[in-house]
């Protein structure tokens, strides 16, 4: 039978963004001996530093192998501001977010991990060629990230902001809806980054840091993500079992994790 994991209390940090919106984080200490570079989390839409990373027991797992852990609650999300406007978001924005965590930190040098809306973010800072960023871990995406329409976008506003979600249609849009009632979320921030403006991650091929790709073998947003893997230079592949919700809580994801990351400490 699966435990709970147990959920050790954070040191809670805040700065604000570039456009005045207040962002909250969380840092643990590793309780092994340390090793490697701080490890910077980015969670999915809808979800929370909580509900991507610790109720799943990944920040557990990176501390016991001796890892600094820092996980942000993106703009819109958790407990960080939640604008109403669909200008105040953008995975761009949420990239440079993740720049300024870093400014703020004083770090020279990390590793990303995002899952995900997170994966998105991860990938386009990536792409950019944030400086800092040591090794990108893209989780809970795939070859549609690379595509430039991918989900119905207004649909999942519209579904999100709807009086009755009875009346919602499209199963894919009353799903986020569900989910995002089952989280606690402000439904109209969510809405407002679905009505934000969109686009694919990017040239992939101009990341020049390690990468892996991990993603749920059943996951139905992150459909061929060897196609992503491909596209970006060395990059490795894992695929473990789960559905996009379910798939950080799966073991394998956590040592995937930590596999990658050991290998990136090698001399």
């Amino acid at each position: 039978m699966a435990t709970t994991p147990q959920i050790v209390t954070s040191q809670l940090g805040s700065f604000v963004a570039d456009d005045g919106v207040p962002l909250v984080f969380d840092t643990w200490e590793p309780t092994g001996m340390a090793r490697g570079v701080p490890v910077v989390l980015h969670h999915g839409f809808a979800a929370d530093v909580s509900s991507n990373w610790t109720i799943t027991g990944i920040v557990e797992r990176l501390r016991a192998d001796g890892r600094t852990v820092i996980a942000l609650d993106a703009r819109g999300h958790g407990r960080s501001g939640k604008p109403h406007d669909p200008s105040s978001y953008g995975h761009d924005v949420m990239s440079r977010d993740v720049s300024k965590l870093l400014d703020h930190l004083d770090f020279s040098l990390v590793d990303l991990i995002g899952y995900s809306m997170g994966g998105y973010v991860a990938a386009i800072t990536a792409v950019r060629r944030e400086p800092r960023l040591r090794s990108v871990v893209i989780g809970g995406i795939g070859a549609p990230a690379l595509a430039k329409r991918g989900l119905d976008r207004s649909a999942i506003a519209d579904a999100l902001l709807a009086d009755d979600p009875r009346t919602v249609a499209d199963r894919t849009a009353r799903q986020f809806r569900r989910f995002a009632e089952a989280t606690g979320s402000d439904r109209h921030a969510l809405a407002a980054i679905m009505r934000a403006p969109f686009r694919p991650v990017g040239d992939v091929s101009q990341i020049r840091i390690p990468t892996l790709v991990l993603v749920g073998a059943d996951d139905e947003l992150a459909t061929n993500p060897e196609i992503l893997a491909d596209a970006i230079p060395g990059a490795r592949l894992v695929v473990t079992e789960g559905i996009h919700l379910r798939a950080p809580a799966v073991p394998a994801f956590a040592q995937a994790i930590i596999e990658f990351l050991r290998d990136m400490d090698e001399p």
